[in-house]
C-alpha cells in the first residue's frame, strides 16, 4: 500500500514498507488495543493498522477507535461466514462480480451494474457487497491491497438505485474497508444521474471522492483513464475492450466462487447444524471480545494526553 496521501488513484501504486513514522504510530494503536482474540488480531496486521491510520490522516486515536468499530462490526456482522449460497441470489443478473481480469497492476477488479438491479432488499444488497469485498480482498495479490470498480450505467434509470443502499454502501466501504477502494470508474452515466451524485458526494470522504472517475466511450480524454489502467486485450467489451468473451455468466460465476469459498474456508456453506452446536460458545466469546473493545476505549483512549 502507498503511504502517500497524494498518491494519484490511477498509479495503482503498490504496497510499500511504511516509514518509521507510521511504524511508530502503528504500535501506538497496538497498545491502544491491548490484547485481542486470535479472530480479531487477523485483522490488527501491520498493514491493515496504516490502512485505519492513513484513512485518519494519520491520528492515532481516530484510527484506534475507528478500527474497534470495525471489529464490533465483524463480530456482529460475521461477513467471513457469509458464503455464495447464501447471496447467491443477489448475484443472478451480474449487477456486481469480480471480473476475471485485473488491472495492470493486479488490482482485482468488480464489475457493477446498477441496471441489473434484481432485488428489494437493503439488508440483502448490503450482505451481497459484502460478501464481493471479501472476495476480492482473498483474491489480491500480495504486492496490492487495493481493487478497482467499474460501474456500467448501460440502461440505468433512477428506479435502480437508492439513496439508502447508497449511504450505506458508502459507510461500509468507508469504515470498515478503509484504503480499499483504488479506483473507481463511472462507466457512461446519463445526464439523470447527475443530481444523485450531487444528493451522494456529502456522504463520501474527500479521499474516497478523489478515486472516482467519470469515463465517456464518446470521449477520448477520458477513455484514456481506462487504456492507461487495462490491458485494452482483457478488458470487456462493453467497457470499450477487445475482450468479447468475457460477459457475465451466472451458472459460470457460481462454480467460481463455489471454488473460492472451498478454497478459503474449506466449505461452501456455514452449517446450520455446526452454528446450533457452537452458537452458545461462539456468543459467549463474541460477547468478552466486544465488552474488552469497549473496556479498553474507557480505560486507554482517555488517558492518552497527546495524540501523534
Amino acid at each position: 500500500m502507498s503511504y502517500d496521501s497524494n498518491n494519484s488513484p490511477l498509479s495503482g501504486s503498490e504496497k510499500t514498507f511504511p516509514p518509521e513514522e507510521f511504524l511508530n504510530k502503528i504500535n501506538e494503536v497496538k497498545t491502544l488495543l491491548g490484547p485481542l482474540t486470535e479472530k480479531s488480531s487477523e485483522y490488527c496486521s501491520d498493514d491493515a493498522i496504516a490502512r485505519y491510520l492513513a484513512a485518519r490522516n494519520g491520528h492515532v486515536k481516530k484510527a484506534t477507535k475507528m478500527l474497534k468499530e470495525t471489529l464490533k462490526w465483524r463480530i456482529q456482522y460475521k461477513p467471513e461466514e457469509i458464503r455464495w449460497e447464501e447471496i447467491s441470489r443477489e448475484a443472478e443478473t451480474g449487477k456486481i462480480y469480480r471480473a476475471n481480469c485485473t488491472d495492470k497492476y493486479g488490482r482485482p477488479v468488480l464489475v457493477m451494474r446498477p441496471s441489473c438491479q434484481n432485488t428489494k432488499s437493503p439488508k440483502g444488497q448490503i450482505r451481497f457487497l459484502v460478501y464481493c469485498m471479501e472476495n476480492a480482498i482473498l483474491n489480491l495479490p500480495d504486492h496490492q491491497d487495493q481493487m478497482v470498480w467499474l460501474i456500467d450505467f448501460h440502461g440505468f434509470n433512477m428506479s435502480h438505485i437508492s439513496v439508502k443502499v447508497s449511504r450505506e454502501t458508502a459507510h461500509v466501504l468507508q469504515e470498515h474497508y478503509p484504503e480499499r477502494l483504488g479506483l473507481a470508474v463511472l462507466y457512461n452515466p446519463p445526464k439523470i444521474f447527475e443530481p444523485f451524485w450531487k444528493m451522494v458526494k456529502p456522504f463520501l470522504d474527500p479521499k474516497t471522492r478523489n478515486k472516482v472517475r467519470f469515463v465517456y466511450s464518446d470521449d477520448n480524454v477520458s477513455k484514456k483513464i481506462l487504456e492507461d489502467i487495462f490491458d485494452m486485450e482483457q478488458l470487456e467489451v462493453a467497457f470499450g475492450g477487445n475482450n468479447s468473451d468475457s460477459s457475465f455468466s451466472f451458472e459460470k460465476y457460481a462454480e467460481r466462487m463455489r471454488e473460492d469459498d472451498l478454497k478459503f474456508f474449506g466449505n461452501t456453506t456455514v452449517s446450520s447444524t455446526s452454528a446450533l452446536l457452537t452458537s452458545s460458545d461462539s456468543e459467549v466469546s463474541d460477547s468478552t471480545e466486544m465488552k474488552h473493545l469497549e473496556d479498553k476505549e474507557d480505560a486507554k483512549i482517555p488517558n492518552q494526553t497527546a495524540d501523534s
